[in-house]
């Protein structure tokens, strides 16, 4: 590696991205190199400021302005000795090393939170992840239960719906076996029938084959349950004649 091609690795130095050949034969050119080494010095203060910056989610806008700005601003090469230059090629390459180290920096800035943003995904991906086991958890529990009484019943289509009710629990499981996928915007939802009035159980997102969902709220005075066509998210009573009407097990 010549002193030209050295010249052109304080961003990579700084930001700990060399091999350790490189590195190695870098660091005996800084201890002759001022110009490097003072270019590096600074890199290295503003990669630990931008390190800092996960901290806190940058504007939305930040990323936007950052990269118009890149666009407009002269990038300044290093002020290398004469006797250390190796030409007006050499200028150049570290002109557009310098810039394009100013770009990754600068896109780092623009992308400041993404730490914070990526913990926040894992946690939500926790969290939903533990409320999907739990809700599994219920309907496992409710289609076991000891007391638990089934009935089937045909939807649409030829698909079934089976019901299974546990009172000691005061829980409702449904099973949808062939259904199809609702129209686009529209969604299946479930509803406990107490006597005559219908209450919200739930939303069903028919996949291949069959499909078991806990229905939302308690039990309670329910002596049926129906399914209907809603809008996407549900509504709050129905909008539709129902699929089917089905009486829970005595």
């Amino acid at each position: 590696m010549n002193t030209a091609d050295l010249h052109t690795l304080t961003g990579a130095y700084a930001l700990h991205a060399l091999a350790p050949e490189e590195r190695l034969a870098f660091e005996r050119h800084l201890r002759v190199c001022p110009a490097c080494a003072q270019e590096v010095s600074e890199l290295a203060a503003t990669t630990a400021r931008l390190g800092q910056a996960v901290a806190v989610t940058p504007p939305a806008a930040l990323k936007e302005q950052v990269m118009r700005r890149i666009a407009t601003e002269r990038q300044d090469p290093p002020k290398v000795p004469a006797q250390s230059r190796a030409g007006a090629g050499l200028r150049r390459g570290n002109t557009v090393s310098r810039f394009v180290l100013a770009a990754c920096l600068a896109a780092a800035a623009g992308f400041g939170g993404i730490a914070v943003w990526q913990h926040q995904e894992a946690q939500d991906a926790r969290t939903q992840a533990q409320a999907s086991q739990r809700q599994s958890q219920a309907l496992a529990s409710v289609l076991a239960a000891p007391d638990a009484r089934v009935r089937t019943g045909k939807l649409t289509d030829g698909a079934t719906g089976t019901v299974v009710v546990s009172r000691d629990q005061d829980k409702a499981a449904f099973i949808a076996s062939g259904l199809p996928k609702p129209p686009s915007g529209k969604t299946y939802q479930l509803w406990y029938d107490d006597g005559g009035k219908m209450r919200a159980a739930g939303l069903l997102d028919p996949s291949a084959g069959s499909d078991a969902v806990l229905m939302t709220g308690r039990l309670g005075p329910a002596s049926g349950m129906g399914i209907t066509v809603e809008p996407a998210g549900g509504s709050d009573q129905p909008t539709s004649d129902p699929l089917a009407l089905m009486n829970f097990p005595a």
